[in-house]
């Protein structure tokens, strides 16, 4: 995949404050400007590199309102490489970083939460940058002073997380016009959800005459099975771990994956899902789905079926297939399909701009705060007043036409500058009233939200220093990869993983991770 730099302009911060995870006032922090003020400070050259979902667009720089507001402001000039999240995104980095021409701010994606960064010294200390005098907006409406303790590694304040949105929309979704036309009902439990994917497989669910269809799929990139396999909860393993009986249950390295392997192959043998599922990569099974190849697919978003987002499988199946209806269920009835959500990303600092001009940093620190407030927030997620939108009181009504012309003609503004924050303006005290919003997707959110999670571990993870959780994760997938293909078998899985443990360091991995959430849970 390509990516794609546009000139933009952000970020500025003049209050600095130390802190040392208990955020400890150092005596010299300084007010937050003005936005007047700021045309009083140098403009500043800013590079950034944000995550978008690959099917959006960048905005023309001449045309781009969100922009113009932020260079305006903030009296800057920026470079962003805008970039989806994947191995492509971590490699570009890497060369970046490699040939010390290092992003002034990025997001990190990579699994091991960027300790490969700490450990190679390339990101800033942002214990001058990042504190609640500082960015005010971001500790009062998105993360906790606890929080950011718990998200740091080997007491190094090196990363701060993005806010996220703490509810789950973790689903599996079903045609259920399908099911309509084989006289069935949404499975509630794996037994009834095998035999839809036999039905969906060999009884032509699409009425078409042709023998063109599959139950599942899922996209194993070439190198992993899926962690969106039901077969994981089925044996009990929830996405991405949880805590039980006194320790951590991590639902890749459990010796529960043995069982997974089995229950995945005999649905393999059937034939009942998709044959190119290990192939497939990124989005790849979302787009089988809207061609009408597949009927069960995994979403993680709550509008992944919205009628009303234009690039929802729903959206998109209608195009071509009017009758379509995706609604998402739980193969599991009441049980739980993950635990609950943490912060996932963050954003860092590059080492580089900290010492050779540090005002960089606080220039993107103001900017980032801008956008995690009122005012930062309505405009990177729906626009302009009186054009984008109207308001009465804390009540935000999109002018929908305009919005989808200006996306129309400039490009994917909104998903682009949206990264800093999740489309949850109750957040803010701010009711938005989307005339686009069906009754149907109405009746999706309500079964999104009504789906169990399970208590999550109350801290975030983070491995020992030094040790390469990667290579570990590496070793993981490609002994579970040679169940399935090679040995045909999860028989193999506890020697499998007794060198995991032992070669690839994870029990001191996992022993850290269990020692965090024991002290987390004590000081809760």
């Amino acid at each position: 995949m390509k990516f794609v730099k546009m000139s933009l302009a952000l970020f500025t911060i003049l209050g600095v404050i130390l802190i040392n995870f208990g955020m400890k006032d150092s005596g010299n922090a300084q007010t937050p400007v003005s936005p007047t003020a700021y045309h009083s400070l140098d403009k500043l050259s800013l590079n950034l590199f944000i995550d978008a979902p690959s099917s959006a667009r960048l905005p023309d720089p001449a045309s781009d309102v969100v922009r113009q507001e932020i260079e305006k402001r903030f009296n800057v000039d920026l470079d962003v490489t805008v970039m989806a999240p994947g191995d492509e995104y971590n490699s570009t980095i890497a060369s970046l970083l490699a040939s010390n021409d290092p992003p002034d701010m990025w997001l990190v994606s990579r699994p091991d939460g960027g300790a490969k960064y700490i450990l190679d010294n390339v990101l800033a200390d942002m214990t001058h940058y990042i504190a609640p005098d500082t960015m005010p907006n971001y500790f009062k409406h998105w993360i906790s002073e606890k929080e950011l303790r718990e998200y740091q590694m080997q007491n190094k304040f090196a990363r701060a997380p993005v806010p996220y949105d703490k509810q789950s929309y973790r689903a599996y979704y079903i045609r259920k016009d399908w099911l309509v036309n084989l006289g069935m009902d949404i499975p509630n439990h794996y037994e009834e959800y095998v035999d839809v994917l036999r039905a969906f497989t060999f009884n032509d669910p699409d009425k078409n005459g042709l023998d063109d269809t599959y139950g599942f799929s899922t996209a194993g990139n070439g190198v992993s099975i899926s962690l969106e396999w039901p077969e994981y909860v089925k044996n009990g393993l929830l996405f991405p771990s949880y805590y039980g009986d006194d320790h951590l249950v991590d639902m890749q390295t459990d010796l529960r994956v043995g069982r997974v392997v089995d229950d995945i192959l005999n649905v393999i043998d059937e034939g009942v899902v998709d044959p190119d599922w290990f192939l497939n990569k990124g989005n790849k099974p979302v787009e089988k789905a809207i061609q009408g190849k597949v009927g069960v697919i995994m979403g993680e978003t709550a509008d992944f079926a919205f009628d009303s987002n234009p690039r929802s499988v729903q959206a998109r199946s209608k195009e071509s297939n009017p009758a379509a209806d995706w609604v998402p269920f739980n193969p599991f009835g009441n049980q739980p399909l993950r635990t609950s959500v943490t912060p996932d990303y963050s954003f860092v600092f590059s080492n580089n701009a900290a010492g050779q001009n540090p005002e960089k940093l606080k220039r993107i620190v103001d900017i980032l705060d801008w956008m995690a407030g009122e005012e930062g927030f309505l405009l990177t997620h729906y626009g302009l007043e009186g054009k984008h939108y109207t308001r009465k009181g804390n009540t935000i009504t999109l002018m929908t036409d305009a919005i989808e012309k200006d996306v129309q003609e400039m490009g994917d503004l909104f998903e682009i500058w949206s990264f800093f924050t999740p489309r949850t303006p109750e957040v803010l005290g701010l009711t938005v009233l989307d005339p686009r919003i069906t009754e149907r997707d109405k009746a999706v959110y309500r079964s999104l939200v009504s789906f169990p999670v399970r208590e999550g571990l109350g801290t975030t993870l983070t491995p020992p220093l030094g040790i390469d959780v990667d290579a570990m994760r590496s070793r993981q997938n490609e002994l579970q990869v040679k169940m399935l293909f090679s040995d045909k078998s999860g028989e193999y899985w506890p020697e499998y993983r007794q060198e995991i443990m032992d070669f690839y360091e994870g029990h001191q991995i996992f022993r850290q991770y269990e020692e965090k959430i024991r002290a987390a849970r004590i000081n809760r």
